[in-house]
Order: C-alpha cells, then structure tokens, then sequence
C-alpha cells in the first residue's frame, strides 16, 4: 500500500497510531488506558444488572454519569436504532456503556479457533475495527455491553468443563486441553479497564486442569499481566500489516506494541498466539505481509516462538455493515468492499455475508504459507479460513 494513501487517525479520529494525546478529564479514568478508549458520559442498563454486584462495582466507579434503565441491551431506540449514530460511530464507543444480563447461557462447538464458544462476559467493543462482525445485528451503534452476571457465566463454564471430562485426543485447538474462546464477541483485554469479569473468567480457569481459556485482542493491556493464568489462558495477539492497521484497526494497540507485549504476556504466564487476521487482498498484500511476518521473526525471543501457533483468517465483511461503514469511514471501504472479489456465504451463525472467491481465496491461503515457510518458518499453522 502506498503509504500516502493511509490516512492519519490524528485527522481522521482525534489520535495518532503512536501515541495517543494527554485526555482531557474523564468520568472514567483510572488507568492511561482507560482514558484513550473510554469516557463513559451514558449508561443504559437493565435494572437487574444496575442491582447485580457487578453492575454497583462498574457503577461505583462512574459517580454522576447519567443511566437510563432499559428492558433489554438488544433493544435501545436512541442508540441502536437512531441512524443519526452512524455519524457518532467512534464518538458513541467513547461515552456510552451498556450494561445487561446475559440470559442464554449456552457453550457451542467451534472445532475452528477453539473446541467450544462459552458465552461471553461482553458484546461490543470501544475500538472501532471497520470488518468486526459484531455490530451486523446492532443497527447504528456498538458500544460495549458487559453482561454483569458474571457469576452464573463462570458457573455454566465450570460445569460445562467438568462434563467433558479429560481431552481424549489431540486436534488443531490444544493436544491437551479442551479450549474455549471466552471472548466471541468482544475483546476481553478492553473489558478488563472496566470491570473483573476477564479476571473472574482467567481465575476460574486457573483451577481447570482439563481447559484453558482463550481470546483474541488488538489492545495491549498491560493489567492482565497480574492476573497470573498459569497457562491455563491463550491470548492470541491479532496482527495484520500496519498500513492496514492504521486504515482498519481504529483505536487499537499499534501492531508493533502487539508484537512487542508478547514476551511479558509469555512470562506472566500467558500461553501467546497470533491471529494472522483478517488477510485483506490489495495490491502489494504479500510484499507487506512478508515485512511484518520477517519482522516477528526478528523480534521475538526464542521461549515465544518455541510455543507460538497461529491462525489465518481471510476477510468476511457484510453488506449492512458496509452501508454503516459508508457513513463513518468511507475509506476503509476502498479496501474491505471489492465485489470484483467477492462472493456471498452463509456464515456459521447464519448471517449472509461476503468473502473472497474460492479461487482467489485458495491462491491467497497458498501464497501466505509459502511466506510463512520463508519468513517465519517456525510459526506453526493451526487453521486457516
């Protein structure tokens, strides 16, 4: 990508890739971290998630901001369905916090990423990456909803692993443990600036000698090296060239930052993968993956490589998502929407959606290998779609 052609998140969105400005004061600031993602101003929750120990530890947090109790978190007029947010789309990520009670608790076969999905601690997320899939049912706002019964969660998580039973063979997930993603829909590293249910979820697996949790994450979130997993978490660094991060990645950790926190999260106990995701196809594609898969592989010590593993995930995008998109951040759609390229697929979760072609899917896959091979020889393929 011709680097005039990225654009400077300092004019695009208030801040640079490097180095975010000083915050002006904020309803929620305890940590550095906090202040470049969040200053909650709004709250919509459920009253029994305002009543909840969870829902009073965020709220003792955020004195004066404003609440407004709603019924349900899938279901708020003034933000989801108000096509006037889609101009407010990284605003609303800022200030806003939704807070519900996940009522569907519910662990899913993956056999992908992971053997099971657990049903996650959050939906929605303060960065504002133009592919993310989550915000395809939400209308015109995803802020993030953090699910407050975080006990009846780690509960169903805990009986479901017991019910397994030891792992009984090896696969693509673990040769060992049977894995669960704990962070489906949304990034369990930015959860952690605002509450404990990523705490809560890495301490119950502690104690789960047949699993381990897993999450991918775009932010360098230096509180969970605390937490002390004891290899019972996976995190799974997601990186993709920075010329597209800077266009795609909105208010994420630089990739750079992502790469270089590997080695504390390894010693703090972490287990560390990366997520080679998503591949977005544009002219000079394999010449910049070639760059960041050699720089990985001057950067890394050997203790991370010895146990990194990795997955390819090719773009998904969607046609609702893009028409949002179009109103926020038109130019990322220079990239992510080339119908020349793509075609329809229904998606595991029966959401109708774009991808590349078989065929130019099938040369990608095999032409990112063959870097892999020459790059990064030592970073072990576990799946690729």
């Amino acid at each position: 990508m011709d680097q005039s052609s990225v654009p400077d998140q300092q004019a695009l969105f208030g801040w640079s890739d490097a180095a975010p400005p000083t915050p002006a004061p904020s309803a929620f600031a305890d940590s550095p971290q906090a202040r470049r993602l969040l200053d909650v101003r709004e709250v919509y929750a459920e009253p029994a998630a305002l009543d909840s120990p969870r829902g009073r530890q965020i709220m003792a947090r955020l004195p004066g901001v404003r609440v407004t109790e709603v019924p349900s978190h899938w279901r708020i007029p003034a933000l989801h369905g108000n096509d006037g947010n889609v101009a407010r789309w990284v605003r609303v990520k800022t200030d806003t916090l939704v807070l519900g009670v996940k009522r569907t608790l519910e662990t899913r076969p993956n056999g992908r990423s992971a053997d099971w999905i657990a049903p996650g601690p959050s939906n929605g997320c303060a960065m504002a990456c133009a592919y993310c899939y989550v915000p395809r049912r939400k209308g015109y706002a995803n802020p993030i909803t953090l699910f407050t019964n975080i006990e009846a969660i780690v509960a169903h998580v805990r009986r479901h692993v017991r019910a397994q039973g030891p792992k009984p063979e090896p696969n693509q997930c673990d040769p060992h443990a049977w894995v669960y993603d704990i962070g489906e829909n949304g990034d369990c590293s930015v959860d952690a600036l605002v509450c404990d249910n990523t705490a809560d979820l890495i301490a119950a697996f502690r104690t789960l000698r047949t699993a381990k949790a897993s999450f991918a994450t775009k932010f360098v979130n230096p509180d969970l090296l605390a937490l002390d997993p004891r290899g019972r978490t996976r995190i799974r660094f997601s990186l993709m060239p920075p010329d597209d991060a800077r266009l795609l990645d909105i208010r994420t950790s630089p990739i750079a930052d992502r790469i270089a926190a590997a080695p504390d999260f390894l010693d703090a106990g972490y287990e560390v993968h990366f997520n080679l995701s998503p591949v977005v196809l544009r002219p000079g594609w394999q010449r910049d993956w070639a760059d960041l898969l050699t720089h990985l592989d001057d950067v890394l010590p050997a203790r991370v490589k010895q146990q990194a593993a990795a997955e390819i995930i090719m773009l998904t995008h969607n046609e609702q998502l893009h028409e949002v998109n179009l109103g926020w951040h038109p130019r990322a759609e220079d990239l992510l929407w080339q119908p020349a390229a793509q075609e329809t697929k229904r998606s595991q979760n029966g959401a109708l959606n774009v991808r590349y072609s078989q065929d130019i899917k099938r040369t990608a896959l095999t032409r990112l290998h063959q870097l892999l091979a020459t790059h990064a020889p030592w970073l072990h393929v576990r799946y690729a779609f």
